[in-house]
């Protein structure tokens, strides 16, 4: 249970429950958590005329941020805990960001920098806020299953996923995923009733959702959206077909159902690679025959071709050589083979697939045969020596 707890202040970049009636220093720490920004311009001191900023950014549950008003008798450092202005009622945050770093955070955002329309930072949290906010965090998992049952009674088809109470305790702010239109109307009274809290409904993708939750990849590291990403950009299945990946939904979706974030990482640099292919519709004529396309590797730069009488015969050859036979097809001419003649012997024979098995290898492909031929001798010998010896009449 304690452990939940800590995981609970973890979404908030706390590296520990805060505890009231202590110093602050050692609950917030650079890189422990999804959101942390480094302020770059520290070090640097401030010129004559330098006018402070009155800006602070506070970081609250998961991905909300959000720029304060601060009066310079504050005195704010990154990792103090904060009261800041809500609706209604306040809410407790943490700092990120001081200091002249702060604009260009706004600016990165395109958030103006109107100190009207910016709310405002109170006070540094005294010790009744922090208990308060404590207790508040700690409720949010038994609130969140709750929730749930709530609203499976209702028969609402909707997927609550998180739940994040303000910090002064009068409002929870519950995130849910659903396929159609939901009227939760019943389900807010019902919530407010059991929770006695205002009780704020806010829709968001399968995406968020992943991030919010977190898990596993099938790289075996950490979702990208739970520990960096921030920006979901698009993912098309044409980015699939660049890489030659293969269209199957089971490999190329990830937790959200959705295709995955990285296939958008290496897409440009395929994209740079493709350029200097040829078209693969034209059949490449040999003396041996016609072969069509069948396959290529773009990293290694080969395009796999099959003769029509023996398409199962997939022979990989370099980008040049394919260049060269069609040139030379286009003047009329037609190489012996596919393959160069002047190729080794041993990179001729490297360039042979069969197009059945060409991606699948063999279970006992690092065994020894010399080591397996052993175990075979010492499986026979034991057999013998188990077996009773007759007795003599």
């Amino acid at each position: 249970m304690e452990k939940n707890k800590e995981q609970s202040f973890l979404t908030r970049g706390c590296c520990s429950v805060p505890q009231p009636h202590t110093r602050q220093l050692d609950v917030f720490r650079h890189s422990c958590n999804k959101l942390d920004a480094y302020d770059w311009l520290k070090k640097i001191k401030p010129s004559e005329v330098y006018t402070p900023a009155g800006v602070v950014e506070v970081r609250f549950k998961n991905s909300r941020k959000d720029f304060f008003r601060a009066t310079p008798d504050l005195d704010l450092k990154v990792g103090d805990i904060v009261a800041v202005e809500a609706s209604p009622g306040h809410d407790i945050g943490i700092v990120t960001l001081t200091g002249e770093v702060v604009k260009l955070q706004m600016k990165a955002k395109n958030v103006k920098e109107r100190h009207d329309e910016l709310k405002r930072v109170y006070r540094k949290a005294k010790v009744s806020d922090i208990e308060k906010w404590v207790t508040a965090v700690k409720q949010e998992d038994s609130t969140m299953f709750r929730s749930r049952e709530i609203a499976s009674s209702l028969n609402l088809e909707m997927k609550i996923s998180d739940v994040e109470y303000q910090g002064d305790r009068t409002k929870a702010i519950f995130y849910y995923t659903a396929d159609d239109r939901v009227d939760f109307r019943e389900l807010i009274r019902v919530l407010a009733d059991a929770f006695g809290v205002r009780i704020e409904m806010r829709q968001i993708g399968m995406r968020q959702e992943a991030s919010r939750l977190g898990g596993i990849g099938s790289c075996g590291r950490e979702l990208c959206c739970a520990s960096w990403l921030t920006k979901f950009r698009s993912v098309s299945t044409n980015s699939a077909r660049t890489q030659q990946l293969s269209l199957n939904p089971q490999k190329l979706a990830g937790q959200c159902s959705k295709l995955k974030c990285c296939i958008n990482y290496e897409n440009s640099c395929y994209q740079d690679m493709l350029k200097d292919f040829p078209d693969t519709e034209k059949d490449l004529i040999t003396k041996k025959g016609t072969a069509t396309f069948q396959k290529m590797d773009v990293l290694k730069k080969h395009i796999g071709y099959a003769y029509n009488d023996t398409p199962a015969h997939i022979v990989m050859i370099s980008v040049e050589r394919v260049n060269t036979i069609l040139e030379m097809n286009a003047r009329n001419e037609h190489p012996e083979d596919l393959v160069d003649g002047d190729l080794p012997a041993e990179a001729s024979k490297n360039t042979l697939y069969n197009a059945g098995n060409d991606m699948e290898d063999s279970l006992t492909r690092f065994d020894n045969p010399e080591q397996s031929k052993r175990n075979k001798k010492r499986k026979r010998k034991n057999k013998s020596a188990r077996k009773p010896t007759k007795k003599k009449s």
